[in-house]
């Protein structure tokens, strides 16, 4: 059961008006413990400078009726104070939107010495409703998660409990309402028009919530009223955690998110490794995904000492073993420990999930378990150091698609605990609002303290619930327990790959990602002076109207020589090809083209994206769709193919890259252009030669005296 807590209001009748009046008002909260909920609670009481002061209850929560006892215990000391005013209300799930001078105001309007929440469901016994006074408008019900008083009127009418701690308050206090003789006597009546309370139960379409000047409120739609207390009684909970996202003053237009810098743990002053805390960090690899080795790459960068970390790696799929052993063979003695789940040995997602964190929570030393899947692209080396810092129960980074709204977090959920889209989702995602903000699901990448995992998580299996898939499953057993999950996007921390249409038939996979993960394909396969290039810097021009610039990283030379090998049929050499229209290659090499490998749409897309800017500033005037017909790899070696004879290309311009190293893994080689007599005879890895194809540009390939030499020609626009 979620804890209880409780609150007394008191406020001096006739106190000044002011809110920021402290010296008139007093809190006392009753609380089993401090939770996510009532520390949101206390922020909305600091907004308005309400003095607090929390009583321990020292005894575990045992039931609504408790709540009674709690407070006829606490009003016998003002039993007979006819001036002081006290408000009652629970703070769990409770925000404060106004001050002090609004609040009296609108209880004195109310002409009556008791004034309870109102709401739109007769609970917790239906027969009763018939028996409630009909009104002209508003909620006709009493709600007992809140109210307002003189302390003499209230002790009246707590005076007569003598129920179980287990026993219901709303119904005690319906049962005294309900009887006209009790409800003149203690003269209560009910907020009607939610003016003072908004209960959210069955009126979750009447509230919106209203900007104005620095301030966020909640607007009843229905009766044009501003609330001053806000409760998300009943299965209303997730609303409440939206709304606490903004009310009074947590994140606003004017001053962006206010509380982001608040309760903090730094870890600036950590003078060595051992300092810091000890993290557990679950990577899963739950099917084919490209980047594999890229994220390792990301995970050996993350600015945290790796005698800090352990690893529990959990992979599923057979087509990743080579890159989770190749990455520990490597790395795995610099960190603190590391255990495997292979392939072979997986058990099913939920299963590895629960055993990763577990990993933390039979651990007293574990202070934080950082989950990750593999599909998550962290580009912020800094993202572990962050989360920690905020100092949250359980806090995700924001990522999302590359230009698209599916991220790691919802919103907000429908009736059947599945997505729904909240008002500020897109803002969010576009991080046109940026803070931090309580969500009811997070997925993919999060960090959750361990003392969670050994307090109100201690239970195993949290990742299994009916048919939840394990994510679902995970985050509804966290709302169970009344644990916050936050995510935050106060930094851009990285985003998530699209895993659509990701092929395993391939030796190098992430060649073909070209169109689903550009960016991804980007950073791994184009030279970082690629984009130097395209301002018209990094640009030589070795012989006249060629021109020479970086285009791939040794990463995509070596693949593309790997997939080629892999594939192994090379052509003969000779002039007989029935890959060719007509059969017969007037010029031939010994090569493999790129439809062999059924990779000529991808080829494209490379030269039309990277290539064909750089042709239309060298060539101006000129524009190209990069059609081609003939895109290949070229293989030269002294005992098969070493050099070719002099021609002209079928092209109106070539791109001819060089996939590996002269002086490393060959001798000679190059290309001479015989109009000019100019030769470019040390090919640099990874740099493309751009020349036209026709009538000017007559040139032969020079003998490759040792070794083997690969090159990648592209006749574009032939």
């Amino acid at each position: 059961m979620l804890p209880l807590l409780l609150l007394l209001l008191l406020l001096p009748r006739g106190a000044p008006g002011p809110s920021t009046d402290t010296d008139n008002l007093l809190v006392l909260t009753v609380a089993t413990e401090e939770t996510d909920g009532f520390r949101r609670f206390q922020r909305s009481l600091q907004c308005f400078n309400y003095k607090v002061k929390v009583l321990g209850l020292g005894e575990e929560w045992r039931g609504d009726g408790q709540k009674v006892q709690l407070l006829k215990a606490a009003l016998e000391q003002y039993a007979d104070n006819e001036d002081l005013i006290i408000l009652f209300t629970e703070s769990y799930d409770t925000v404060i939107a106004s001050g002090t001078a609004e609040l009296l105001k609108k209880f004195r309007q109310a002409k009556s010495k008791v004034v309870f929440s109102a709401e739109a469901v007769a609970y917790p016994e239906r027969r009763f409703e018939a028996k409630y006074p009909s009104v002209r408008e508003g909620k006709r019900f009493l709600g007992s998660s809140a109210f307002i008083g003189y302390a003499s009127h209230l002790h009246k009418l707590t005076a007569d409990w003598s129920g179980a701690d287990d026993d219901s308050d709303q119904l005690f206090y319906t049962k005294i309402f309900l009887d006209p003789v009790k409800r003149e006597k203690i003269n209560i009546t009910l907020d009607h028009r939610c003016r003072i309370f908004q209960n959210l139960h069955g009126s979750v379409g009447d509230v919106v919530l209203k900007f104005e000047n620095g301030r966020v409120r909640a607007r009843n739609v229905e009766y044009d009223t501003l609330p001053v207390v806000i409760s998300g009684n009943g299965p209303t909970k997730l609303l409440m955690n939206y709304l606490g996202n903004y009310i009074p003053r947590v994140w606003t237009f004017e001053t962006g998110c206010v509380v982001c810098e608040e309760g903090l743990r730094s870890l600036a002053g950590m003078k060595t490794d051992d300092a810091f805390p000890l993290v557990v960090i679950g990577i899963f690899i739950e099917q084919p995904t490209p980047f594999v080795s890229e994220f390792f790459k990301r995970l050996r960068n993350l600015q945290y000492p790796k005698s800090r970390i352990q690893l529990y790696i959990a992979n599923h799929e057979p087509h990743h073993q080579r890159h989770v052993e190749g990455f520990l063979q490597e790395h795995s003695s610099e960190y603190n420990a590391v255990k495997v789940l292979g392939a072979d040995l997986a058990s099913n997602f939920a299963d590895a999930r629960n055993t990763a964190m577990d990993t933390c929570r039979q651990n007293p030393d574990c202070e934080y378990y950082f989950s990750i899947d593999v599909q998550v692209v962290l580009n912020n080396a800094s993202v572990l150091r962050t989360l920690i810092e905020q100092n949250k129960s359980i806090i995700a980074p924001m990522v999302s698609r590359i230009q698209d709204l599916w991220s790691n977090f919802w919103g907000a959920l429908n009736t059947d605990g599945y997505y729904a889209r909240s008002e500020d989702y897109i803002d969010i995602v576009h991080r046109r609002r940026i803070g931090i903000w309580n969500v009811p699901y997070i997925s993919n990448v999060y960090l959750v303290k361990g003392s969670v995992l050994r307090n109100k998580l201690n239970q195993y299996d949290v990742f299994r619930g009916g048919n939840l898939d394990p994510d679902m499953a995970f985050c509804y057993n966290v709302r169970q327990q009344g644990i916050f999950m936050f995510v935050t996007n106060l930094q851009p921390f990285g985003h998530i790959l699209y895993l659509e249409n990701y092929q395993t038939s391939h030796y190098n996979n992430d060649l073909w990602q070209i169109s689903q993960n550009i960016q991804d394909w980007k950073e791994k396969y184009i030279h970082p002076n690629h984009t130097a290039a395209l301002r018209g810097k990094a640009i030589e021009s070795p012989c006249p109207d060629v021109y020479w610039f970086p285009i791939f990283t040794a990463t995509a030379c070596d693949e593309l020589v790997e997939e080629m090998e892999h594939y192994g049929q090379w052509s003969s050499g000779s002039k007989s090809d029935q890959r060719l229209q007509g059969g017969y290659e007037n010029v031939p090499t010994i090569d493999i083209h790129m439809t062999q490998i059924n990779f000529q749409k991808e080829w494209q897309k490379f030269l039309l994206d990277f290539v064909a800017p750089i042709t239309e500033k060298m060539y101006p005037g000129y524009y190209t769709q990069a059609q081609f017909d003939l895109a290949f790899v070229v293989r030269y070696k002294p005992d098969e193919q070493p050099l070719l004879e002099p021609h002209h290309d079928a092209s109106t311009f070539t791109i001819n890259i060089a996939l590996n190293g002269v002086g490393q893994d060959y001798e000679g080689g190059g290309c001479r252009f015989l109009r000019y007599n100019c030769s470019v005879t040390a090919p640099r890895k990874g740099w493309a030669l751009m020349h036209p194809g026709r009538l000017t540009h007559y040139h032969e390939g020079l003998r490759t005296t040792k070794g083997t030499r690969y090159i990648a020609v592209s006749f574009v626009d032939p």
